[in-house]
């Protein structure tokens, strides 16, 4: 295998990757017999045509994507250690020669990580951010704590009203005719919490267990689906359980059962004691955002699209994720909020741009700074992994590969600069008049 590597404007590259043409007839042979068992010829039992008679037949074409695909799997992760470069997109693949005694031939075009040209990083000034627990914050978290530990009760004396979980199966048609994405069963449905289109929620409200209702809905004009945008629909829904939240008493037990302290009192300290906790890492983490963004304006970067879009799928994939632990698929997803793919795509992509950045500015800050990770900072990173997920830290050492430990290795770095950021900080009042706004702008 060769690799030749071509660099072009904003941060792209292109890698050319060319395979010898025995290891395109070994991917080739492959691709034959994965696909012989399905071939059918008069004459031959299947699984037992000749290669040369299919190709023969069907044109040499017929195993060459196969082929293609099998052959860039197995050496495109070579050609990019040859390559030498820092790669931080997927690649965009081409085929430039396929053909049998051939070599075979590719390319990759692959954004490069950007070179960063720091601004002013020290002393940087940020905005001071009280951080005291007044007395309403700890009764409303005593209240967040009564519906955290709330029963889960079956309701069978009344009707859905806000704020319940209405139990429900459902299937949406258009024009009378059912459209894919549209049922589910058993479905547990937070009324208020805006989870389906337009509003779905607020017609169950006053129905009782049993009950079979028409709900009536609009798309958006904006839709994923072409087919359904801007149309009215009717959800056939049946109502199967009403469950609602039953919520504790304030008092002297309940303090007991949840902190296992012995007053409501002691428990109140407390709530005050971890609120004013995570107050103060809210607040840092304010500062330290604000930090980072004054950093990133006064700095330079040419950030290539394909990086940026490589951001936004890896986001919209753990948005995916996250959305499926909730029993909700990504097309139902879609469907009742009215996005499309590329409208999340688009939602997302500050965030993504944002997170390039930062991560920019801060390895630029590490190496500026000789910020180093000794084998000690990535053991103790290890037992605190390990303390979460309860395993022993010498086990999941030994499942960690050498590319897990340098993704750590390069997080740990990123989180020294950080701190180092941090640790030079100004802080300033939030008001400030016309005259000191110039003099922190000239001063930065």
């Amino acid at each position: 295998m060769s690799v030749k590597v071509e660099n072009l404007e904003h941060n792209m590259a292109k890698l050319t990757i060319e395979v010898s043409a025995e290891e395109l007839e070994k991917a080739l042979n492959k691709a034959y017999n994965k696909q012989k068992n399905q071939i059918s010829v008069p004459g031959f039992r299947k699984g037992k045509v000749p290669r040369a008679m299919v190709e023969k037949m069907y044109g040499a074409e017929i195993f060459y994507e196969d082929a293609a695909n099998e052959l860039m799997q197995q050496t495109y992760p070579s050609a990019i250690d040859e390559s030498g470069i820092d790669i931080v997109s997927r690649p965009t693949v081409d085929v430039v020669q396929i053909e049998k005694g051939k070599p075979f031939i590719y390319t990759a075009e692959v954004a490069t990580r950007p070179e960063v040209t720091l601004g002013k990083y020290m002393g940087v000034t940020v905005t001071k951010i009280d951080t005291t627990v007044t007395d309403e914050e700890v009764e409303a978290e005593l209240e967040n704590q009564r519906n955290t530990n709330a029963r889960t009760v079956t309701v069978t004396d009344r009707p859905v009203k806000e704020g319940d979980t209405a139990v429900i199966d459902f299937e949406g048609f258009v024009d009378g005719v059912a459209f894919a994405g549209g049922k589910g069963e058993n479905h547990p449905l937070e009324i208020g919490s805006h989870t389906f289109i337009d509003t779905f929620e607020d017609q169950l409200v006053g129905k009782n267990v049993g009950d079979e209702l028409d709900v009536n809905v609009t798309f958006p004009e904006q839709y994923q689906a072409a087919e359904l945008a801007g149309k009215p629909a009717v959800f056939k829904v049946k109502i199967n359980e009403i469950k609602a939240k039953e919520l504790p008493e304030l008092d002297d037990e309940f303090a007991q059962d949840v902190a296992g302290v012995d007053t409501l009192a002691e428990y109140k300290e407390e709530v005050k004691k971890n609120l004013t906790e995570k107050k103060e890492a809210e607040a840092r983490k304010t500062k330290e955002d604000e930090a980072i963004q004054k950093i990133i304006d006064k700095s330079k970067m040419d950030i290539p699209e394909a990086m940026i879009q490589t951001q936004c799928e890896t986001m919209v994939n753990e948005f995916a994720q996250r959305i499926a632990q909730s029993g909700l698929s990504m097309d139902q997803y879609l469907q009742f909020s009215g996005m499309t793919v590329d409208q999340l795509m688009e939602q997302v992509r500050p965030e993504a741009e944002s997170r390039i950045k930062s991560s920019l500015v801060l390895e630029q800050i590490a190496k500026d700074e000789n910020i180093e990770v000794t084998d000690a900072d990535i053991d103790a990173e290890i037992e605190k992994m390990a303390a979460a997920y309860g395993m022993e830290a010498d086990k999941l050492k030994e499942y960690m590969g050498d590319a897990e430990k340098e993704s750590m290795k390069k997080d740990l770095a990123i989180t020294k600069a950080a701190d180092l950021v941090m640790e030079n900080i100004k802080e300033r009042a939030k008001a400030k008049t016309k005259k000191e706004k110039e003099a922190e702008a000239a001063e930065e």
